[in-house]
């Protein structure tokens, strides 16, 4: 007798998995796909550019399709470019593992900050020249710490400005506009459920006309109701906005269908923590995994307490892994803002 369960079952992890491979490629159907993407004309983004303010780090920074235009521009000018390559370093340097630190930070000073360098910081002030000239080793950390500040300072002044009257500022302007067409569940297809909640269910869908896979959290309205959850799940909406981390789940869209509040997120396929310790070979995890999932959490929590947010829900099963192994934070259901002044009592 035919398993109808587990064949349904069967038909929509085969379904899941052939969209999670055409999604990877550049395949023809990608490029035919991609090419409906329609950006809105430059003349039709007037309200957007007003209404934009002018804040070097929303736009360059915190928002990924500002700073890849950004970057893009930087390109054009050989002293930006300079400016941009030096940050990458020190990113690069404040990220080294221990036994290449030193040389890391050796190559930092020779190549950017001594006088005559190929790529030489010429917009450093006068003092910070000099400490420069004069440092040695132990105070190598020190005056890159500065540098740094002086080029985040120097990209904030005129390079800025002058982003804002170039065509990369026009291209960021337009996926602005885009970005703020409504969105529906017509805009996705969908897949197979990942897994069930007090609220509804979680499955994976896939953009139409790029191919790239996501995480559907589907509410249901009546439930959200009956349980009195309505706010509690705008507020995630609102918290998920804020974050920027690569160590918390990412909210890529939200839209809402006649019955259900829509959080479309980073699609983690390798699992939930609490899997890996539980059911992935002996129970528990070595000491190397521990300590590499415990910073990327913490370096998650630490994310949102810089913007004010209490987690509120640290477990295993709210910790989920990519197919790389990193691991996010997800569920920010019970996060809250605090506010200056105030408490944090209700549970």
């Amino acid at each position: 007798m035919c398993d109808m369960g587990g064949l349904d079952n069967l038909i929509a992890n085969t379904a899941y998995l052939q969209a999670r491979k055409s999604g990877e490629g550049d395949t023809k159907e990608m490029q035919k796909r991609r090419k409906s993407l329609s950006l809105p004309k430059i003349d039709q983004c007037g309200e957007v550019r007003q209404s934009i303010a002018a804040d070097y780090e929303s736009i360059c920074e915190q928002q990924p399709i500002g700073k890849r235009f950004f970057r893009d521009f930087l390109e054009t000018v050989p002293e930006n470019l300079v400016a941009r390559d030096f940050l990458d370093e020190v990113s690069n340097w404040e990220l080294a593992e221990d036994n290449i630190k030193s040389s890391t930070m050796e190559n930092i000073i020779t190549n950017f900050l001594k006088t005559g360098s190929k790529n030489y910081l010429s917009f450093m002030s006068s003092d910070l020249v000099s400490k420069c000239q004069a440092a040695t080793e132990k105070d190598y950390e020190n005056v890159v710490q500065l540098a740094r500040d002086e080029a985040k300072l120097f990209l904030q002044g005129k390079p800025f400005q002058d982003f804002q009257t170039s065509p990369f500022y026009d291209k960021f302007l337009q996926w602005k506009v885009f970005e703020k067409q409504p969105v529906t569940d017509k805009y996705f297809y969908e897949f197979r459920v990942l897994g069930k909640g007090g609220f509804g269910e979680v499955c994976a869908i896939q953009v139409k006309n790029t191919g790239k896979m996501y995480a559907c959290k589907k509410l249901d309205k009546k439930r959200l109701k009956k349980k009195s959850g309505e706010k509690m799940a705008l507020l995630e909406k609102e918290i998920l906005e804020k974050v920027n981390s690569p160590f918390i789940v990412t909210l890529a869209y939200a839209y809402e269908s006649k019955t259900h509040l829509c959080l479309v997120m980073s699609l983690m396929n390798g699992g939930d923590l609490k899997y890996h310790i539980y059911n992935v070979g002996q129970r528990g995890l070595e000491l190397n995994r521990v300590i590499y999932y415990s910073a990327q959490i913490t370096c998650g929590i630490l994310h949102l307490h810089s913007i004010k947010i209490i987690y509120r829900d640290m477990k295993p099963e709210n910790v989920l892994l990519d197919d790389n192994g990193n691991c996010r934070l997800s569920d920010l259901g019970l996060a809250v803002q605090v506010k200056e002044g105030k408490s944090i009592t209700q549970r």
